[in-house]
């Protein structure tokens, strides 16, 4: 006789693992181009001698600083640091900002102290709507940055708004995040066999 609490268990992992997989065929199948244009961006911004910021709430946030941990120390290869800043970290600046000034301008006001032209600002936001992920994009577009945008289905304000915007096909948050942290790790494999081999 089986247990049905852990036949439960079982029905809903293999469901949430199937709907991840599932998104990522169908990114497979719609093409990877944006990939691709993403992952050469930043091969050119690191080449020109410019930097990444990126930025992102909650998992979006948590992505923003994996990614930069992956290009400042190491994907695959070991070879020197690339200039990757997440703008999620500096709870000092997180917190005067969003008091000063609101919680929708703690990542403008930090791209406006950063960015400059030929850098790349990279927004993640899973519904692509978060009013302080779109402000910092186009706070990124007033001082001449290269823009990106992660989102979900349909890319939200940030898909007109970003140069670039890598659009995963669902609206399920979790698979969503699952996908954006699989393009990545896939961008930081071309991006250092690109700059520094295989």
């Amino acid at each position: 006789m089986s247990d049905s609490r852990t036949d439960r268990a079982e029905a809903a992992i293999r469901r949430s693992m199937r709907q991840g997989i599932e998104v990522k065929e169908q990114l497979l199948q719609e093409g990877v181009e944006p990939i691709v244009r993403l992952a050469l961006l930043l091969v050119d911004t690191f080449r020109a001698g410019h930097k990444v910021l990126l930025f992102g709430n909650g998992g979006s946030a948590a992505d923003a600083q994996h990614v930069a941990g992956e290009l400042v120390g190491r994907f695959l290869i070991d070879r020197q640091a690339l200039p990757a800043i997440a703008l999620t970290t500096n709870t000092s600046i997180l917190t005067a900002t969003g008091n000063d000034f609101g919680f929708e301008h703690v990542f403008a006001r930090q791209v406006q102290a950063l960015a400059k032209k030929g850098d790349v600002a990279v927004g993640i936001s899973t519904s692509g709507k978060s009013p302080n992920v779109v402000r910092g994009i186009q706070a990124a577009k007033d001082l001449g940055a290269r823009t990106v945008a992660l989102t979900g289905a349909g890319g939200g304000k940030l898909k007109g708004l970003a140069d670039l915007c890598v659009c995963v096909p669902s609206e399920y948050t979790p698979a969503v995040q699952e996908a954006h942290i699989a393009i990545w790790h896939a961008v930081c494999d071309v991006v250092e066999r690109e700059l520094f081999g295989s």
